[in-house]
């Protein structure tokens, strides 16, 4: 039990980095064009996305049962959501 705790809260500390991590994107200089629709599906992303995964995490660990799985595929999900968003919005 003390290890799906940790595991647990390990994702969140994760989601944190990654929410801040995503916040770069939103924090540079503003442009006089406008974003690109890509530009903002990947600020949407890298900002929410990370999340969302924790959300699905936590609900596939609820109904499966097996929380230190969903722990450890929702950490990495959780990489996958801000990789995909910077890629999305460089900055």
């Amino acid at each position: 039990m003390f290890t799906v705790v940790v595991a647990w809260l390990a994702v969140l500390a994760v989601c944190v980095a990654a929410v801040l991590f995503g916040q770069t994107a939103r924090r540079r200089p503003r442009r006089r064009r406008r974003r690109s629709p890509a530009a903002r599906i990947g600020l949407f992303v890298s900002l929410s996305g990370p999340w969302l995964v924790v959300a699905v995490a936590a609900a596939v660990g609820a109904v499966t049962g097996a929380w230190l799985p969903a722990a450890a595929v929702g950490t990495a999900g959780i990489a996958v959501a801000a990789v995909v968003g910077l890629g999305m919005d460089p900055g």
